[in-house]
């Protein structure tokens, strides 16, 4: 593999004048730019990304972390950055943190050394200090969904604490009143909004019991685990909402192993707008999330930091809506 180097030595020039026609910097002749050109192909040589990034330009490469790629929602949202970043000649890495912030900090001090443009974060095992520790200020970064990082850093979310209010509306509309949540880990913010917006709810329509509020973990095992828990704890349940669609699908199979009718005795509702939703039996209801828009809106958000592209469309605003999706779990004739 030939080095700048072996293209300095068969054009007659120092290696910082090849570096000067690579990096587009400084002052050099047309003649000369025109040689170390054609020794360049002729030696096939291709500075890498790294190089570039090591001498200041850019390496044209992004970096998405997630928590947890065997949760749907987060393919979807990296099927979306990935599309996007590749339709600007874009790389993007993908780094699987499983909620975990000692991998996490691995990633970040690899991602560091790979000199990457720009970072996009879904995941949140770090604070925005040990981040920023880390990065310096200098890296431009984006907060997606559920890492809420700083208010000193862009991000693209949706309302969480409208959209589960839209739920529960939505049960209590086709004749809920014993409305059970099983909500997601406690210390997220969006797990936390989506139980706010469900309990003010209840609490408005004169329904609201706290004994009806379980803890879960996001997961499809926490589903079916949880559903069974409140089912034997409590009698008279005739809706549910799930603070996400995974743990929806555990709920469903639940209920129909323990011979439960969807929706006639209890109606189920779930939150992100996955597309398992519609692969299970009975369909299950749900609040959709606009996840290829989350992605893109990153994407747009994260180039608008790293340089000024003014062909890229208007910033939209971070916080985007949901929408009820009526399936057949809480569809009742």
């Amino acid at each position: 593999m030939s080095t700048i180097r072996d293209v300095a030595k068969l054009a007659g020039v120092s290696v910082a004048t090849v570096s000067r026609v690579i990096n587009q910097k400084g002052y050099i002749s047309k003649d000369t730019e025109k040689k170390i050109k054609a020794c360049m192909a002729k030696l096939q040589y291709s500075p890498s990304s790294v190089a570039r990034g090591l001498a200041g330009k850019k390496t044209d490469t992004i970096a998405l972390l997630i928590p947890d790629i065997t949760n749907p929602f987060f393919p979807e949202i990296a099927r979306a950055v990935e599309d996007t970043a590749s339709s600007y000649g874009i790389t993007t890495l993908l780094g699987n943190c499983d909620e975990n912030g000692v991998k996490e900090l691995r990633y970040l001090d690899i991602l560091k050394k790979r000199y990457v443009d720009g970072i996009i974060f879904a995941e949140h095992g770090l604070t925005w200090n040990e981040i920023h520790g880390i990065l310096g200020s200098g890296m431009p970064i984006v907060s997606l969904d559920r890492a809420a990082l700083s208010e000193e850093v862009s991000s693209v979310r949706v309302n969480h604490y409208q959209g589960a209010v839209l739920a529960v509306e939505h049960l209590l509309s086709i004749g809920c009143r014993r409305i059970a949540h099983i909500s997601g880990p406690n210390h997220l913010i969006t797990s936390a909004n989506r139980n706010r917006g469900y309990t003010d709810t209840l609490r408005n329509a004169g329904c609201f019991d706290p004994d009806l509020v379980y803890e879960g973990d996001f997961s499809m095992e926490c589903g079916m685990r949880v559903t069974e828990q409140l089912l034997k704890e409590n009698e008279g349940v005739d809706g549910i909402f799930t603070s996400n669609d995974l743990m929806a699908v555990g709920a469903l199979k639940t209920l129909i192993r323990s011979g439960v009718k969807v929706p006639e005795d209890v109606a189920l509702i779930g939150f992100d707008g996955i597309s398992m939703t519609q692969m299970v039996e009975p369909e299950i209801s749900t609040i959709a999330q606009p996840i290829y828009e989350i992605g893109k809106q990153a994407v747009f958000q994260l180039i608008h930091q790293i340089e000024d592209r003014h062909e890229l469309p208007e910033m939209t605003p971070r916080v985007l809506e949901t929408k009820l999706i009526q399936r057949a779990t809480t569809t009742r004739f």
